[in-house]
């Protein structure tokens, strides 16, 4: 039995369909209510704690959730049929998930991601997608909370973690979406940042039946190195005391000296660097005077060398790549996270999975216990399997996309992953387009916000427009249901960086290869004025 509405409807929350179908509303509630006895045949092993009408506009709380994972509640978008259940993945582990079913069901099928080493249902992306139409699951990802005490000495909870929550997950989520609804889904989509990007890549390259399409954002792949790489941060600039350490407003200050060395770049200067990979930034020019008597607002010898090592690349034993540098532009974020101490995700997965260690301490952290971490990979984390070959003959989509201020991960990760997939399938662009796209977001930290147009439509918050052309999940959904692939995203900056205000500008993010560059005689908020090209700087560019 399907439950459907008109775009129209839906863009009203669904309010217009619930007035005018007050009957099958009723019928829907009630199948909400039995749902229970009849997912007893379908998923045996699974306790469903509830299964309750929700009306759209209703604020759930969730006093049960652990309160690391920081979401008391959330408004409920549509009326749906929301279940709770717990699925048991091994004799000594299991996974909380959820599942949205929303009245104006449209046949697609959505599951959702998680963010760091969370165990956290991330109940807004649930609202922003049922919202739309799609009956969506989401998983804690085999643990309750932000912190990792949960992997320390199983092995079983670290198998959910890097595959086995998400797998799951989709599995029983489509069984029950099919048993809710009486019919199959149409087409099967996947919605994740961070972690959540890793865990679409992981998708892509283990399980490429479960999603016809997949967006995956800033996505946490090479997990081992990059955890390695988040922790070294602290090798380079120490504690407070240390003669290399920085502080948040000299990072202020850095930046501001980025963006004057690399803002033009671009042709236009406007705060925003289009390709932070063409930034070759020199924090020499920082330095203190040699007489200088106070420098808190300069950079010393140490602490020039500190910020330069920030900048490069991390290798390892035997001069092995590790990870690539932290991209110029990032640092007010990544000031006040990985350069202020030892990062707690580092923390974490050393002391409870690498290690087993309560006690490990990050000042140790080394070459060789990079190579080890690496060499471990507990259930191939790494998620860098370069070979798509299965998700592109089953004729299914990878949208990726990455923030170039990005101050968690590095933005230059990303590209050095989609090179690694056309070197291993013998691949040039023009032939991956067929399946997978990369975008890079100018001016978006970390899945979201940022000073540039970040609004790309990824998440409910950082959403403009539903018009495939400035959404990017609803440019998938148009790429697999009408065959129309996006050629670039464009993003939306507001007024105040808030939706209320209104659009300062909008801009196209360009599709890698290309790079955005300013042709136009303007700021630069001029969306035409702007060019994606492939090639060197200066003239000597191809447009695309």
């Amino acid at each position: 039995m399907r439950f459907p509405t008109s775009r129209s409807a839906l863009l009203s929350a669904g309010l217009l369909f619930a007035a005018a179908e007050a009957s099958s509303n009723a019928t829907f509630e009630q199948q909400c209510g039995s749902l229970p006895s009849s997912l007893a045949s379908v998923i045996p092993n699974a306790t469903v704690w509830f299964s309750e009408f929700v009306t759209a506009g209703t604020n759930l709380t969730f006093p049960d959730n652990n309160v690391t994972c920081d979401r008391p509640s959330q408004v409920v978008s549509a009326d749906l049929c929301r279940v709770a259940l717990r699925v048991p993945t091994s004799n000594r582990s299991e996974i909380s998930m959820e599942a949205w079913l929303p009245v104006n069901w449209t046949g697609r099928f959505l599951s959702t991601g998680n963010g760091g080493v969370s165990g956290c249902i991330q109940y807004e992306d649930m609202a922003y997608t049922s919202g739309l139409g799609f009956s969506t699951v989401s998983a804690n990802n085999g643990h309750n909370g932000t912190g990792g005490e949960a992997f320390y000495k199983n092995d079983d909870v670290v198998a959910d973690f890097a595959w086995r929550s998400m797998h799951t997950g989709v599995v029983v989520g489509k069984k029950i979406s099919e048993a809710f609804y009486g019919e199959p889904y149409t087409k099967s989509y996947y919605l994740g940042c961070s972690t959540g990007g890793r865990q679409g890549l992981k998708s892509a390259q283990s399980f490429p039946d479960d999603f016809d399409g997949i967006v995956a954002g800033a996505p946490a792949a090479s997990f081992d190195n990059l955890t390695s790489w988040s922790g070294n941060f602290y090798k380079i600039l120490g504690d407070p005391d240390s003669p290399t350490y920085v502080t948040t407003e000299m990072w202020a200050t850095i930046h501001e000296d980025i963006i004057k060395q690399c803002d033009g770049i671009d042709g236009a200067l406007d705060g925003i660097i289009e390709d932070p990979e063409l930034c070759d930034y020199r924090p020499e020019g920082l330095l203190c005077a040699s007489d200088a008597t106070n420098t808190s607002s300069c950079l010393t010898g140490p602490q020039a060398e500190a910020v330069g090592k920030v900048f490069s690349p991390v290798y390892g034993v035997n001069g092995a790549l590790v990870y690539p540098r932290m991209q110029p532009g990032s640092e007010i974020v990544a000031s006040n996270i990985l350069y202020a101490g030892p990062f707690a995700y580092t923390n974490a997965w050393y002391r409870y999975v690498i290690y087993n260690d309560p006690n490990w301490d990050p000042a140790t952290l080394d070459a060789e216990q990079m190579a080890y971490a690496a060499a471990k990979n507990p259930w191939n984390i790494e998620t860098w399997e370069g070979d798509l070959s299965r998700l592109r003959d089953r004729g299914s989509k990878l949208l990726q996309y990455h923030g170039l201020m990005d101050g968690l991960i590095s933005s230059e990760n990303s590209p050095r992953y989609y090179n690694h997939v056309s070197r291993t399938m013998g691949l040039p662009t023009e032939e991956l387009d067929d399946f997978y796209r990369f975008f890079r977001i100018s001016g978006m930290s970390h899945c979201t916000g940022g000073d540039g147009a970040h609004a790309i439509g990824n998440e409910q918050g950082n959403m403009e427009s539903l018009d495939p052309d400035e959404n990017a999940l609803m440019a998938m959904v148009r790429w697999v249901e009408e065959g129309v692939a996006p050629t670039t995203l464009i993003g939306t900056k507001w007024k105040g960086d808030t939706a209320d205000t209104g659009v300062d500008y909008k801009r196209a993010h360009c599709k890698y290869p290309a790079r955005n560059v300013y042709v136009g005689t303007g700021n630069g908020t001029d969306i035409d004025g702007w060019k994606c090209v492939v090639g060197g700087v200066g003239n000597a560019k191809q447009e695309l």
